[in-house]
């Protein structure tokens, strides 16, 4: 068994041996949104995703790849904005889940109300039709027991 400190140095030689390997066309096919894509580079390295993102190593190393890959053209440079999105810490947001808890609700509701509008429409359909039949016995004189 090997502690977490041996993993994490195990996973960041498997991103540098990884690394050595590629060029700048193998580079190219996994770029997704200005970046390389994670989720096929931890395929590729074998490790977790999350591997990625906590182990501090490993995001250096990174890091420092995608700016050498931006210096030779392979990947496309950062705008200003995403420059000071980098270095400025995400803010944390506390309403993301009763928003998400609210739009989940608001679906639900919704597809209630799609259903009981077309139940309404299908009842007033039958009402219609025992009213008129309703008007019909009445005018033979049978009265319908209410």
């Amino acid at each position: 068994m090997s502690n977490g400190q041996e993993k994490a140095r195990q996973n960041l030689v498997g991103f540098q041996r990884w690394a050595a390997t590629q060029t700048d066309e193998d580079f190219e096919q996994i770029v997704h949104r200005g970046q390389l894509n994670r989720g096929e580079l931890a395929k590729a390295i074998g490790i977790g995703k999350s591997a990625l993102r906590q182990n501090p190593a490993i995001k250096d190393a990174l890091e420092t790849l995608e700016q050498g890959l931006r210096e030779r053209g392979v990947l496309p440079p950062l705008t200003q904005e995403a420059s000071v999105q980098r270095s400025q810490p995400k803010r944390y947001d506390p309403t993301v889940n009763q928003k998400a808890l609210e739009s989940r609700r608001l679906s639900a509701l919704e597809q209630e109300n799609i259903e009981l509008k077309a139940r309404v429409a299908t009842l007033e359909a039958k009402l219609k039709r025992y009213g008129e039949l309703s008007e019909v016995l009445t005018e033979f004189g049978v009265a319908p027991d209410a």
